[in-house]
Order: structure tokens, then C-alpha cells, then sequence
């Protein structure tokens, strides 16, 4: 469910209450912990963390690199967390940790679903964002490509 909002602010006005209410506060921690240089932005039809083009313009999709999102889709309320996704090691120490906290897992390779914020546990998903920094991710990324094209 891609929104048509062109800021963020437009994004969450559109909400329902509820889901405003729980989408801002994923969005806190998400901005607490977001490395320097990842810039808040409409993308995709959702809130988008992404590196900006003066940072790394050299993408295959011609997209800025999505560090992370935030959307509220039709059923549910969804994180994607690319650094989980890019690296084995951080999503198996993310699984673990997220079922050490005894809170329900609904979990795709790199998107976290919920439909109540008290399924999920804000503190790791602060962990999450704040476990790379721009340089790290776009490494991660470079290494990602460089395997694919070696194929």
C-alpha cells in the first residue's frame, strides 16, 4: 500500500490515529539512532532512510541506497531494516535477540511487521539502525554487488 504523500508530514497526517501514533514512535527511535549522513525522506510510498547521491551515487537501480523505511501497508505496520538484510551476521544476532525479549516475531528477510507497537521491541530496533555506520552499509552493499556480478 505505496502512499502518494510527498513528505513526511503529509505521510503521517494521511494515517488513521492509531497507526500515526505507533508509526511516530517507531520513527523516534529511528531518528535517535540513525547514522550521520542517512537522510528522512518520501521514497517508495513510505518514510525512507536512504543514503544521499552526494554520498553514493553509484547504485543499480539509479535509486538513493535505502538504509531503512518505515511504512503503514494494509494489514500490518512494517520496518525494513537493509542492514539486517545485507549482513548474516546482523540478522542472526537480530533473530536472537528479538526472541530473547519473548515479543511475537513476524519477520520477512529484511522487514519487521507489527499491527501493535507492543510487538515490538523499539529498543533493538534502534539497536538495528544504529549497528552500521554510512560507510559500513555502503561497504556491505559494494561486497553484495561484487559477489552478484561474479556469478
Amino acid at each position: 500500500m505505496q502512499s502518494k504523500a510527498k513528505t513526511v508530514k503529509e505521510y503521517l497526517d494521511d494515517l488513521p490515529e492509531d497507526r500515526k501514533e505507533q508509526i511516530s514512535q517507531v520513527r523516534d527511535v529511528i531518528l535517535k539512532n540513525l547514522p550521520k549522513g542517512i537522510k528522512e525522506v518520501m521514497n517508495w510510498g513510505m518514510i525512507s532512510y536512504q543514503v544521499p547521491f552526494t554520498i553514493f551515487p553509484n547504485t543499480y537501480n539509479n535509486q538513493p541506497l535505502m538504509f531503512a523505511a518505515l511504512a503503514s501497508q494494509k494489514n500490518y505496520m512494517a520496518v525494513y531494516l537493509s542492514g539486517i538484510y545485507a549482513s548474516e551476521q546482523l540478522r542472526e544476532e537480530f533473530i536472537f535477540e528479538y526472541k530473547s525479549t519473548g515479543k511475537r516475531m513476524d519477520m520477512g528477510k529484511s522487514c519487521v511487521r507489527f499491527k501493535k507497537i507492543d510487538n515490538l521491541p523499539l529498543e533493538l530496533i534502534g539497536k538495528a539502525i544504529a549497528a552500521l555506520s554510512v560507510d559500513e552499509f555502503i561497504e556491505i552493499y559494494n561486497n553484495g554487488r561484487k559477489r552478484s556480478s561474479a556469478k
